[in-house]
């Protein structure tokens, strides 16, 4: 691997692990009204958060994930969202280098729209999965804001008709879930139906393939984890389980592999 290549990606691991921080902060105070601007603070002690001992995965090493000041156990969330946001940068970053693009301004923009979609996709996991909601405050701008990117890459590249196939998408996904969510409400929320704007806006932007493959494996992966609690007895049928993780995780399944799998199987059955 050339070291321009090991130091970009190096560079986008260590700004995801930044923005990884920032994203549990998000996912933690946005359900709770609590202000961005507030320093931070322990849930157990008040004692403020001081900026060395808020260093992205290391400080909570340090510590041996406790406070300070009290030694109350500050959790695993944060080291693990952190962790995650990090290895995602890294990742997004070695693939954008290898994707060919027609303009570096485009190439950025791409880069940007995806850097969005994981911070995005930390924040609204955690979310659901602890309070059963997507909130409008960061799904509507991400809506745009992605919108805006992919749709100024597109283009920059010569490609306009992939505005059109990114509407599209996202309208299609979204008219899907909203039909489901009117024949069961309880199994499908508000939210999901404009998460699922998102996840078509980006996937489509790809390509038609990707975005069948996305929402197929999203349906999978909800599925058997639905089958899995019911089998150990974590649920019932009537138990409500968060959906919107598994969209997401969708997305990126699709967005990584979905072209492909989508040419083996048309190639399987022509």
């Amino acid at each position: 691997m050339p070291s321009a290549t090991i130091v970009l990606v190096g560079f986008a691991a260590v700004l995801g692990l930044v923005f990884g921080s920032f994203a549990d902060a998000v996912a933690y105070r946005e359900p709770r009204g609590i202000s961005l601007l507030r320093e931070s603070r322990c849930d157990a002690c008040d004692s403020p958060v001081r900026w060395y001992r808020n260093v992205p995965v290391l400080s909570w090493l340090l510590l041996r994930g406790r406070c300070s000041s009290c030694g109350t156990f500050i959790g695993w969330h944060a080291p693990l969202v952190e962790a995650a946001a990090g290895t995602a940068f890294a990742a997004v970053a070695w693939a954008a280098l290898a994707r060919p693009t027609v303009g570096r301004t485009a190439w950025w923009l791409e880069l940007a729209a995806q850097l969005i979609l994981v911070v995005v996709s930390v924040v609204l996991v955690r979310i659901d999965l602890e309070f059963r909601r997507l909130p409008n405050a960061i799904v509507l701008p991400s809506i745009l804001a992605v919108g805006i990117l992919l749709g100024a890459a597109a283009l920059l590249n010569g490609a306009p008709e992939r505005v059109w196939q990114m509407l599209i998408a996202g309208a299609v996904l979204f008219l899907f879930y909203a039909v489901i969510r009117l024949i069961s409400p309880r199994g499908m929320g508000g939210g999901d139906v404009k998460l699922a704007a998102l996840v078509g806006l980006s996937l489509g932007y790809v390509g038609w393939g990707t975005v069948v493959v996305g929402a197929f494996a999203a349906f999978l992966g909800g599925g058997l984890y639905g089958i899995v609690l019911l089998t150990i007895g974590r649920a019932t049928r009537r138990t409500a389980v968060p959906f919107g993780p598994w969209m997401i995780v969708g997305g990126w399944v699709g967005a990584l592999t979905g072209e492909r799998l989508w040419a083996t199987y048309i190639g399987m059955v022509a």
